[in-house]
């Protein structure tokens, strides 16, 4: 079996990812890909990797704590989300992003030592993540909540690097989560590993959150009447509609951090986009380019 752990990050997902593979449980557990509830396993890894204090789990320990997530006897696939494996919210930004991600990450797969596992997160624009978990934060100063960090200086990479450092035998899947709506099949499919043929329901879902109602129906119409042949053709067809009709909610994003100027924002943006070029470069990952 292996382990697909899907690590968020935060302020992208929001469980949107196994929400679907959820709804596709019974389709997935049919080509042996086992989609758990999250409430079946997510406060029973972190409570088993804190009493394990990063060393490696019994054979005894797995089976029962493999017996409380799946309710299949045997599969070839699990696939485990939470946008805190990494941290949370509180810890993710401490002079780095996820500083301590690497080392959570090998106390986890740790529960497992056996299983061969995989990581999966998409990563977003630091000028635009920051803002948003800030706000999510209710009630935290922004002094508290950045600690003297420079925001000019956060790169995604150093959390990946400590991912492969610390965890070198686990190959990494990454996306940019401004790319999502283009790539979410692709996204999906790597994640679960689920044959090519099979059609996942509900997988346009996302797409709805981004566009108008008319654009949707507009956009579900053409395609079939028009379906599209190949990834490209599909990717162009979205990106056309989205152009066209999404909502003004989603587009027009303003922040508004104190110290932050115009200039700071396009520097991290450039930073961003450079640090993403990066990372698709880096041996053991494999980046999903829209």
């Amino acid at each position: 079996m292996r382990i697909a752990y899907h690590l968020g990050v935060h302020c992208t997902d929001d469980d949107r990812l196994v929400r679907t593979l959820h709804k596709n449980a019974a389709a997935l557990a049919a080509e042996g890909i086992e989609v758990p509830h999250p409430n079946r396993y997510r406060a029973l890894i972190r409570d088993t990797a804190i009493q394990l204090k990063g060393q490696a789990a019994t054979q005894e320990t797995q089976a029962i704590v493999l017996d409380q997530i799946m309710e299949a006897e045997v599969a070839e696939r699990l696939i485990l989300s939470w946008e805190n494996f990494l941290a949370f919210p509180a810890w993710a930004v401490r002079g780095a992003l996820y500083r301590t991600g690497g080392e959570r990450m090998r106390a986890i797969t740790q529960i497992f030592p056996e299983i061969e596992a995989e990581f999966h997160l998409g990563l977003r624009n630091p000028a635009t993540y920051l803002p948003e978990l800030h706000r999510r934060q209710r009630g935290r100063d922004y002094n508290e909540f950045i600690e003297g960090t420079d925001p000019a200086l956060l790169r995604w990479s150093d959390l990946i690097l400590s991912l492969r450092e610390r965890n070198p035998d686990v190959p990494v899947f990454v996306w940019a989560d401004e790319d999502t709506p283009l790539i979410w099949p692709e996204v999906l499919q790597s994640v679960s590993g689920h044959s090519e043929a099979l059609e996942l329901e509900d997988s346009a879902d996302l797409l709805a959150t981004l566009m108008t109602a008319d654009g949707m129906r507009r956009m579900v119409a053409y395609m079939d009447s028009h379906p599209p042949q190949t990834i490209p053709q599909r990717r162009r067809i979205v990106s056309a509609f989205l152009d066209k009709f999404a909502r003004p909610e989603q587009v027009d994003m303003q922040f508004a951090l104190p110290g932050w100027t115009d200039d700071l924002v396009a520097q991290m943006t450039e930073q961003y986009e450079r640090d993403m070029a990066y990372i698709a470069t880096l041996p053991g990952v494999t980046y999903l380019e829209p």
